[in-house]
This record gives C-alpha cells, sequence and structure tokens, in this order.
C-alpha cells in the first residue's frame, strides 16, 4: 500500500531531502568566514549558541552555524572535512529520522554534526552503538571533537560503579551500548534511594547501526532476573531420555516451525522411562515440558550454531552478528535442557525482577534518530513501530561494485567445493577475499579447507571476537582470504590495499542467503566502499535452510528430471526470484513476530510506567502521608462500598463484615463495633472511618517522631511495590504464555491478554494499598529501619552503590531469624523484614 501511495504522490523523503540541500548550501556559504577564525574564536561560539537558545532561538534556527562550526572544528582536529551528503545525513539525524548511508560513508563523522548542535541544550545527546568496542572508539576519536567544542563526553562502559555511571551520565554526550542503556533503566527503577539513580531524563538518542538494535535485537526484552526457586532435578533424566529416541520412529520435527513432537512410539517409550501411565496427566505437565524441552535441545538447538560451549557454559550466539550474547539465557527451562544435554551443571531457572523491549525503551526519548548502511527494506517497520522515516542519502562517490547473479547447487558440499575453488582461483591472483557464513560451524570447515591448500587466511566469529575489528579491517589487503561469520565486523571500514583496486578490490563471497535481505545488502556493502571497484557473489544450494523451508524440493525435482549432476550449479532468475520472495515472506514473518511481541509489551508498558512513576515518586518527596492517606482512604472506601450497596436497605447491610476487616486491618481489636455503625448512611461511616484513621496515624506519628515515620512510610511503600511489582511481572508471564489457547475459543489473545492483565494490574494495585494501610497503622515501629531491596538480580550484583545511608542508631537487640518480625505482621523476621 505504502508501496503504491509513493508513486503516486512522490516519495516524500526525496522532496526532503531537496529542501535540505538549500541548508547544505547555507552551510557550505559559512565556510570561508569560520576558517579564518582562531580556534579561541571558533571555540566562543559554543556559549555564544547557549545563550542565543536562552533567549528563545531554536535548534532549527542555530542549526546552519552550529553545523558549519562542527565542520570547521573537524577540519583542525580530526584532519577530516564532511561532505555535502554527510551535511545532508546530519539534518536528516538532526529531524528524528533514520539516514541510509552506504558502507564506508563516514556515519560516525555525520553524527557529530546533530550531536554538537541537540547538545548545546545541556539536556545530554545519547550515541548508542552495537557493541562496546565501536563505542569506545567512536568515545575517543570523535570525543576529542566535542571537547574542543567546549563540550564535556562520558562512556557508558559496562561494569561501571553508579558513580562513574552518573558521571557519564551527566556529560553533555554520552556513549555506550544499546545493552547498557537499556539495562540502566531498568537498574534505576529498582534503586532504593533517589541518589542511586544514574541517568537523566532521556532526551535525544542517536543510534549507530539503526537496524541492527532496533529491528534485529528487538525480538529479546532487556529482563534483569534473580534465582528461581524451580527444581533442577529433571532435567538431567529427560536429557537421558531424550538421547534414546530415533528421528521419525520416536519423535518428528517441523522444519519451518522449528518444533519437534513425539510419536505415538516416542509416548510410549516416555511412560515406560519415567515408570507412569499417562505422560498427558495433568499430575505429570512439569514432566512433560522438561521431556519436550530436552527434544527440542536435542535435536533442534544446534552446537556451534545456536549456542557454543565456553569454559562450562551454554553461550548463545546471536543469529544476526554471529557473536556470543554473553550473560544472555534462553528461558523457559530450554537452556538448562541444552545445558543437561552437554552434561554440564545444570543452572537453576530465573525469576524476571524487571524487563522492558527495546521499542519501549526507545520510543521514550524526547528525539529518536539512527543510521545504517541497510534500513529501506525495513522502512514499514521503522515508521510503524518508532514513528521514524528512513531518508536514504546519495552516496559521495558513484557505486561501481558489481554484484553477480547467484549461482545454486544441488548439494551442501557441492556449493562448499564451489566455494573453495573460487577463493583459490582469485587468491592465486591476489585479490582479497571476504568470505561470508551465516554460522561457526561453516566457517570452521571453510578454514580447514584453506589450511589443507596452505593458504594463510584469518576467521572472524564468535570465539576470536576480541580481535574483531583489528581482523576485519585487514580484509582488504593483497592476498587477503578472511572467514566471517554474518556481519562480524560491522561498524569497522575495510580499505583496500596497495594495487588491490587494480586486481578488482575486495570480493565477497556469501556462503547461504540469510533470511533477512538488509543482512545480505550489509555482507555485499563491505565491498565497494567510497567508488572503490569490487564485487560479490551468493553460493546457495537447495539444502540451504532458507531454500529447505521454502520450496526447495520443487526446484531439486526439477534438477533430477534434468539429469543435472550434483556439482553442476544453476544461474536462473526464477531461482533468483524465489529467494527473494523467500526473504520477503520470513521477514514479513519476522515482522509480525517483533509487534507481536510488542502488543504484549505495550501493556506490561502501560503498567510498568504507572509503576516507575509512583516508584520515583516515592523516592523524590520528602513526605509521603499525604499518599498513603489516600491508599489508606482508598482501602476503606472499598471494604465500606462492598457491604454497603446502594441497592440493598440498611438492614441488610453486613456490618460485622466492615467491622472484622477495619479491626483486622487498620485498628486494635475492638477499636469499632457493629453499634458504632448502625444507623448510620455510607457517607458517615467513610467519614467516621477516615476521622478514626486520622487520629491513629497522628498517634503513631507523635510515638515515633516524624523523622521516623517518613522513613518508615518509605520502607513499607517501597517494600509492597517492589514485592507486588515482581510477582505481577511473574503472572502476567504465565498468562501470556498460556493466552494463545484462548484463539481455539474465538477470542482475540491479544485483547484477552489486555483486558486480563488490567484486572490484574488493578487487583496488584489494590492488594499494594491493603498492605501498605496494614503496615503502617498497624506494625509495631519499635525500631530504627532501613531500606531494603526485595530481591538482587544478576544485571544489579556487581553494581557499589556508595550512596550514604541516614545513620541508624539501633536501641534494641538485634532481632533473631525464627524471632516474630517487630513489624507487627505475625510472621517470623526471616519471613518478612528478614528477606535478603
Amino acid at each position: 500500500m505504502f508501496g503504491l501511495l509513493k508513486k503516486l504522490v512522490g516519495d516524500p523523503s526525496e522532496r526532503d531531502l531537496k529542501k535540505y540541500q538549500k541548508i547544505v548550501d547555507h552551510i557550505n556559504s559559512l565556510e570561508s568566514g569560520l576558517s579564518a577564525l582562531s580556534d579561541t574564536q571558533l571555540q566562543a561560539k559554543t556559549p555564544e549558541f547557549k545563550q542565543r537558545l536562552e533567549k528563545g532561538e531554536t535548534l532549527d534556527d542555530l542549526l546552519p552555524e552550529a553545523f558549519a562550526v562542527c565542520r570547521e572544528a573537524s577540519k583542525r582536529v580530526l584532519k577530516k572535512r564532511h561532505y555535502d551528503v554527510q551535511l545532508l545525513g546530519g539534518i536528516v539525524l538532526h529531524k528524528g529520522q533514520i539516514a541510509e548511508m552506504k558502507t564506508g560513508e563516514g556515519k560516525t563523522l555525520v553524527a557529530t554534526l546533530p550531536v554538537y548542535l541537540n547538545a548545546l541544550t545541556g539536556k545530554g545527546v545519547h550515541v548508542i552503538t552495537v557493541n562496546q568496542y565501536l563505542s569506545e572508539r567512536d568515545c575517543e576519536t570523535m570525543g576529542e571533537l566535542y571537547r574542543f567544542l567546549g563540550l564535556t563526553v562520558g562512556q557508558n562502559a559496562h561494569g561501571l560503579s553508579s558513580d562513574a555511571k552518573r558521571e557519564a551520565y551527566a556529560a553533555d554526550v554520552t556513549h555506550g551500548t544499546n545493552n547498557e542503556f537499556g539495562f540502566d533503566y531498568l537498574r534505576d527503577n529498582m534503586v532504593i534511594y533517589k541518589e542511586q539513580m544514574v541517568q537523566r531524563p532521556l532526551n535525544f538518542c542517536i543510534v549507530d547501526e539503526v537496524d541492527s538494535i532496533l529491528i534485529d535485537e528487538a525480538r529479546t526484552p532487556l529482563i534483569i532476573s534473580g534465582q528461581g526457586q524451580k527444581s533442577t532435578q529433571l532435567y538431567q533424566p529427560a536429557a537421558r531420555f531424550a538421547s534414546q529416541l530415533r528421528e521419525e520412529t520416536d519423535y518428528t520435527i517441523d522444519v519451518k516451525a522449528r518444533n519437534v513432537m513425539l510419536t505415538e512410539e516416542g509416548v510410549a517409550k516416555a511412560e515406560r522411562f519415567f515408570n507412569i501411565e499417562n505422560i498427558y496427566d495433568h499430575a505429570h505437565v512439569t514432566l512433560n515440558h522438561h521431556v519436550t524441552q530436552a527434544l527440542k535441545a536435542k535435536v533442534i538447538m544446534k552446537r556451534d550454531v545456536d549456542y557454543v560451549v565456553d569454559n562450562g557454559e551454554v553461550v548463545i550466539v546471536d543469529e544476526f552478528t554471529g557473536r556470543l550474547m554473553q550473560g544472555r539465557r534462553y528461558s523457559d527451562g530450554l537452556h538448562q535442557a541444552i545445558e543437561a544435554k552437554e552434561g554440564l551443571v545444570v543452572q537453576r531457572e530465573s525469576m524476571t525482577l524487571a524487563t522492558i523491549t527495546f521499542q519501549n525503551y526507545f520510543r521514550m526519548y524526547d528525539k529518536l534518530a539512527g543510521m545504517t548502511g541497510t534500513a529501506k527494506t525495513e522502512e514499514e517497520e521503522f515508521r510503524k513501530i518508532y514513528g521514524l522515516d528512513v531518508y536514504a542519502i546519495p552516496t559521495n562517490m558513484q557505486m561501481i561494485r558489481n554484484d553477480m547473479p547467484d549461482v545454486v547447487y544441488k548439494t551442501e558440499r557441492a556449493k562448499f567445493n564451489a566455494v573453495v575453488t573460487e577463493i583459490v582461483e582469485r587468491h592465486k591472483k591476489g585479490q582479497p577475499v571476504l568470505v561470508g557464513t551465516v554460522s561457526i560451524e561453516n566457517s570452521e570447515l571453510l578454514a580447514a579447507e584453506m589450511k589443507k591448500r596452505g593458504i594463510k587466511h584469518e576467521v572472524l566469529n564468535a570465539k576470536h571476537h576480541e580481535r574483531e575489528a583489528e581482523i576485519i579491517s585487514q580484509a582488504g589487503q593483497k592476498d587477503g582470504v578472511t572467514i566471517a561469520t554474518n556481519m562480524a565486523g560491522r561498524g569497522t571500514d575495510i580499505e583496500l590495499g596497495a594495487s588491490v583496486k587494480e586486481l578488482g578490490g575486495l570480493h565477497i563471497i556469501g556462503t547461504e542467503r540469510h533470511e533477512s535481505r538488509r543482512i545480505d545488502n550489509q555482507l555485499r556493502g563491505r565491498s565497494g566502499r567510497q567508488g572503490d571497484p569490487g564485487s560479490s557473489q551468493f553460493y546457495l544450494s537447495l539444502e540451504d535452510e532458507l531454500m529447505r523451508r521454502f520450496g526447495a524440493e520443487n526446484i531439486m525435482g526439477m534438477m533430477d528430471r534434468l539429469g543435472m549432476e550434483e556439482d553442476q550449479p544453476i544461474e536462473s532468475k526464477m531461482i533468483t526470484r524465489a529467494v527473494e520472495q523467500a526473504q520477503k515472506r520470513v521477514e514479513g514473518q519476522n515482522f509480525d513476530a517483533r509487534r507481536w511481541v510488542l502488543q504484549y509489551d505495550d501493556v506490561m508498558n502501560q503498567q510498568r510506567e504507572i509503576i516507575y512513576k509512583q516508584r520515583r515518586e516515592v523516592l523524590e518527596r520528602e513526605n509521603l502521608r499525604e499518599v498513603i492517606e489516600n491508599m489508606v482512604k482508598s482501602v476503606a472506601e472499598r471494604i465500606v462500598t462492598l457491604h454497603t450497596p446502594e441497592s440493598e436497605v440498611q438492614e441488610d447491610w453486613d456490618l460485622q463484615a466492615i467491622v472484622d476487616y477495619a479491626n483486622g486491618t487498620f485498628f486494635h481489636e475492638g477499636t469499632i463495633s457493629e453499634k458504632d455503625l448502625k444507623g448510620k448512611e455510607q457517607e458517615e461511616i467513610l467519614e467516621m472511618f477516615h476521622d478514626k484513621l486520622k487520629a491513629l496515624y497522628d498517634e503513631r506519628e507523635q510515638e515515633v517522631g516524624s523523622e521516623i515515620m517518613r522513613e518508615f512510610e518509605k520502607v513499607v511503600l517501597l517494600r509492597a511495590v517492589d514485592s507486588k511489582w515482581m510477582d505481577h511481572i511473574d503472572s502476567m508471564d504465565q498468562l501470556r504464555q498460556g493466552i494463545h489457547l484462548r484463539a481455539y475459543s474465538q477470542t482475540n489473545p491479544v485483547q484477552a491478554y489486555q483486558f486480563e492483565g488490567f484486572e490484574m494490574f488493578q487487583q496488584m494495585i489494590e492488594s499494594i494499598e491493603e498492605e501498605v494501610s496494614t503496615y503502617i497503622m498497624k506494625a509495631q515501629i519499635n525500631q530504627n529501619v532501613e531500606r531494603q531491596k526485595v530481591a538482587e538480580g544478576e544485571a544489579v550484583q556487581s553494581e557499589k552503590d556508595n550512596v550514604k545511608k541516614k545513620p541508624v542508631v539501633r536501641k534494641e537487640e538485634k532481632v533473631g531469624r525464627n524471632d516474630p518480625c517487630p513489624c507487627g505482621s505475625g510472621k517470623k523476621y526471616k519471613q518478612c523484614h528478614g528477606l535478603n
């Protein structure tokens, strides 16, 4: 639909770029004047711009001058002058859109323009990159330019203390990775003192490799998790059982769905193995789940493709980048099933303490922009999810790379034989070759073939990620052979060595089509930068996963009928079109999957915003009495309204139930009686309650003093909100896992999740109010209290919060773990405020 609209009215981005070209002309007209300034005079422009902003000018007003100043400073500090197309890209980023710029067009330098302009507001600019190495590199190199212009620069690295992170976020420009920024947001909403928070309000963010971060990584939400309580005893027996099963006889595989199912014979074997009558009996739900996950771990999850075993741990391999995803675990017991399959120590399942999707994190910024070499294929998703348009920026020099048609072989073996032959032929004449593979397994297979032939080569996969930038930057040297998984080395320029241009430039060989055309385009884009010569070609086989998933059987049958040999390639437009159609289908499925994740998280996001806002209010307000009084009133009104319905006459009201509840929740036994309520209207009962509750609150505050009461309020509220919210996250997760079954009863699962999720959230809020009311009104405040985290998650274990807590003088002896809790809850201390 969008494509048809563009044909009818023209591409709006092209019209905008023509308009932006006039701004570029204006910037160019300022160059000679700025060149005549001394360094000191040029640097004085920054405070001048800030003053003009304070006096009412806008960033758009300042743009031409600020961009011209930034370019002049870059010439002096970095010895690089922004091209006109880079100025165009900078304007697009400032406008809060996506600039698609081909590899080698200098995206890192482009970002300096809008970063400088937007940093003038003092609200902070975040520059987000896909990995720590690139972030540190950009912070170091571009930081020189920003500092020259009088801005402060921070590096938000993993493992920093809270103080160091706070300092990084306080800078005008902060560099870091998407994971680190997202986790910091979640951690900030788990702290127990406002001084422990590190982030400022989210102002302007530029995302480098925006497709990788906002599309590829958006399927998996960020999670801070703690230890769960589930047993690990069933994983090993389930793995032993799965290892005995045979394909077709005991189980079948659905390649398209990446799923595996037991046959009747398999079910019978399971029942004999575990000595049970019926594995589908409700009593054996957990066992059935373990068997299913063990089978999936055995059949679907491939070592050195989906994961690697590193130092006794299963580490996931990112399917898009080929990098190891340290610290990330498969959910729903699959990770433990793989550990059991590999004979490793099975770790306990974890519980989610805080979570957010990248989509919802990045949509919180006042302004979001991004840049990449490949975004047009995902333009619809960027627009629908993030409200971002994609602007294709022209290249500085014409692209002359030769992209050759795909070559298709009958078998994978024949394909790799052809790839090896091609590498050898190119290597003989000294032309550098970069080979892209989709798995570690394939990269090592090709490396072994190179070793056999005595060809010097470099292998770049998740097992060698430390030297990634160094290896990839040398890929354009004469005689170079580099074998890399997927888009390893993304963000690092490959410069051609001496005499390589005459040999045809860097040749790219793709050994398999990725399910996303964009990833294939990224691989191709490693060659032909800045007008350099280059070439690319993909080698496919009918046994490749993408081909098997989408109709390779028909092509295989055609080849058999024609009597084609295994090593005889096909170059057919029909097949190339079929591959592209398959890719489009998978891209559509992936978009739907991400949108599906987001639809569910949007429900959680509304709830998360309410809870986090309430939590921040608890941390920031000095006096929470008004907040808590409203909670207490709310609880009282619910119980009174419930038992005094307007539809009944007063004689039928259950006043004793109100009395029992009030004495159990707020007051001491006997404070009110049924006699006190008889003959009163609903409003009069509520008024009496409010008066008594206010008097009780005053009395308790006088007993302990205002200072201790204020801190006690925070302790009670934080504990109630945190513990109930974590339980709620778990409940919502369980609801979501089962909600798809509603589709069978003609119910929209997302609508059901929204409706039931809202009801559960309301119940959680009521539960928080009730717990807070009980503790505030009934707990014995006979000792100074200090705030404690309800749980420690993996992502916050290394935090060393240096915030000084208010000094606490203990007048009482230390409470024993099995003693009654001094708060008056009736529970043992270890089960209440003694929880770690």
